[in-house]
């Protein structure tokens, strides 16, 4: 069985407040982009993953050997299966990448072994692996709240293509939270971005942009501020951060605007990829609008 994980950005994301309990209140808007990893499940005597990528680990911290371990403590299941995980999200980038594969394993295996979960089920198992397993495990665009287990999913009127640029070093997220100055870092709003998407109003989408995080993250790695000034400078609409980073998302509604910036951006960053939001139609079936036509016909990332 075959599962696609989609990538994730964060349109806005605002922290709140840190918690007693160490983790931060959250409201951020996340849309799932044209961007996958690629998962083959089948049974096998014992676990194994194969992958293209070395660096990552083979224990818990994996969210693939996660998931499988939090789905067999719950279910009493004893099925081993060999997965070859293709992977395409950068890793320390802000997409969830991590989080993506372990919400794949959550939906194939629930199908594989007819576990029977529905959707409210799976995304609590989700939040047991990642704070962001549960949004990935859904992928469809939503506020987000909590510490990103309370999901309102809502539908985007608002089409245009994405620039994704992430530089050569990555953001740790746990020190981009902690080095956050709340006295002085921005906070979005949330509401006025979900608005924005699904009233169609793109020039109040890009009014809205907005990531608290980014005061700690250009600290951190320079390189990042770095980006973003140079993708407005080129004439994209906006840019921002997304999630922890390191990754900086352009928006326009110029397709030739996005072919030159990534041309121009080939060789200053570790990884670009020209995308859209991850059309509707794949998850509900509505008329896709000619922007995403567009992009769904000629993006790289769609296979």
């Amino acid at each position: 069985m075959r599962q696609r994980a989609y990538a994730k950005i964060n349109l806005s994301l605002d922290v709140i407040r840190r918690r007693e309990d160490g983790y931060h209140d959250l409201e951020m808007i996340m849309v799932p982009v044209n961007l996958y990893d690629t998962l083959d499940f089948q049974f096998a005597d014992q676990m194994k993953i194969i992958s293209n990528v070395r660096y990552l680990p083979m224990d818990k911290r994996n969210t693939i050997i996660k998931a499988v371990e939090i789905l067999r403590e719950e279910f009493g299941f004893r099925e081993n299966f060999e997965i070859v995980l293709k992977k395409h999200i950068p890793t320390q980038a802000g997409l969830a990448g991590g989080s993506a594969d372990g919400a794949a394993v959550i939906r194939a295996l629930n199908r594989m072994l007819g576990l029977g979960m529905n959707l409210a089920k799976m995304l609590e198992l989700g939040k047991k692996v990642g704070a962001d397993v549960p949004f990935c495990v859904a992928s469809r665009p939503a506020r987000v709240t909590g510490i990103g287990e309370q999901l309102e999913f809502f539908h985007v009127r608002t089409p245009f293509f994405i620039l994704l640029v992430k530089p050569y070093k990555g953001v740790s997220t746990r020190t981009a939270f902690e080095t956050l100055d709340f006295s002085s870092a921005v906070h979005p709003d949330g509401q006025r971005m979900r608005q924005a998407l699904m009233s169609g109003n793109y020039p109040e989408v890009v009014a809205s942009l907005g990531n608290t995080l980014e005061q700690s993250a250009f600290r951190l790695v320079p390189q990042i501020e770095k980006i973003k000034q140079e993708l407005l400078a080129m004439g994209f609409d906006g840019a921002l951060m997304s999630g922890s980073g390191s990754t900086v998302f352009a928006l326009t509604q110029n397709e030739e605007l996005l072919e030159l910036g990534a041309r121009k951006m080939a060789r200053k960053a570790a990884f670009i990829r020209k995308t859209t939001i991850r059309p509707e139609s794949a998850t509900r079936k509505r008329p896709a609008s000619r922007l995403e036509d567009q992009a769904e016909n000629s993006s790289e990332d769609n296979a």
